[in-house]
């Protein structure tokens, strides 16, 4: 019998919860089918301008650093505690995670080897050299940021543009090609090479390095070419996605991100940018279909379709394609 995936429930590592500020103490429990501690919690206001913040457990839940900025990491304790299937946010009004009656975002995952994920902290020397990690599978997405000092950009790896170039996720900008990022080298199933720029490895500050392994049925690090037509490209995944962020890479485009829970039915227009701290907005130019076996562009914008256009993009599962016992995803 064909293996269609690892992972037969990917609820129990990756989870987008929507919900509605209080400017109270807020116990958020997740809508899977299973019980997951997050360990990165990446949250947005939908209705607003405000800063994306990303948490984690490895930094420690209560420091926010901010994708769509080159600011340092800030002690916001906007998050209290970890929960068996959930977490709490304190009694706060920022815009950026809890005012009241502002609707919000946020995308979790699980940290483990199995759901090919991994947080990892060190400490910049300036010398190019390399850094251990624990995926036991060779990297395929990797986000590097400088956490003590602002200023520095946010460098993202994706396996589909190779190691001689890295992208910035705080801007829309194309690749960029200087071997002082990695030493224009591949990660290995144990180890990335950082190079001596500044961003990646500044001499005596701390960084953060968020690593993902492509699992088979859950998540997915790929590219595609645009076609330029509303009936536009298909990108076969092996699962129905539940997350999806996407990236011009032969142009100036922005980050953009959909899911399956801001926009519950065909087609998928709610669009907001990981480089921009604008509120959500619908984007009748950058819609998509959620399929159960990958996505399919359905707009010729420059954003995810232009003809011939090259895109790299990010996802993850709601349910494989077809489970370990067969069963099959549904469509939307």
């Amino acid at each position: 019998m064909a293996v269609y995936t690892d992972i037969d429930d990917p609820s129990e590592y990756f989870q987008t919860k929507l919900y509605t500020g209080t400017n109270n103490e807020l116990v958020l429990t997740f809508d899977g089918n299973s019980d997951i501690q997050p360990n990165m919690i990446w949250t947005k206001n939908r209705g607003r301008a405000a800063n994306h913040v990303l948490s984690d457990t490895v930094r420690g839940i209560g420091k926010g650093i901010y994708p769509d900025t080159t600011g340092a990491e800030g002690d916001t304790n906007y998050i209290s505690a970890i929960g068996s299937d959930g977490y709490t946010i304190v009694a706060t009004d920022s815009v950026e995670i809890n005012r009241d009656d502002d609707t919000f975002v946020s995308w979790n995952w699980k940290e483990s080897a199995t759901a090919g994920m991994d947080i990892v902290s060190y400490t910049g020397n300036a010398t190019a050299r390399t850094i251990s990690h624990s995926l036991s599978a060779v990297p395929a997405w990797m986000i590097i940021k400088c956490r003590s000092e602002s200023g520095h950009s946010w460098k993202v790896y994706h396996r589909s543009i190779g190691a001689t170039k890295t992208l910035a996720l705080q801007n829309n900008s194309t690749p960029d090609d200087d071997a002082n990022y990695h030493g224009d080298t591949e990660p290995t199933s144990s180890v990335f090479t950082i190079g001596s720029n500044g961003d990646v490895n500044d001499n005596g500050e701390t960084f953060i390095a968020y690593l993902f392994a492509e699992k088979q049925g859950f998540s997915k690090f790929g590219s595609y070419i645009g076609n330029g037509q509303a009936d536009g490209t298909y990108v076969h995944l092996g699962f129905s996605p539940a997350w999806i962020m996407r990236k011009k890479t032969s142009g100036t485009e922005n980050w953009t991100i959909h899911d399956n829970k801001r926009d519950t039915h065909n087609v998928t227009f709610k669009r907001l940018l990981a480089n921009d701290n604008g509120a959500e907005y619908d984007s009748a130019s950058n819609q998509v279909d959620l399929l159960s076996n990958g996505f399919k562009c359905r707009a010729n914008n420059d954003g995810g379709n232009a003809d011939d256009g090259q895109y790299i993009y990010m996802a993850f599962a709601e349910q494989p394609f077809v489970t370990s016992t067969g069963v099959p995803a549904t469509a939307r």
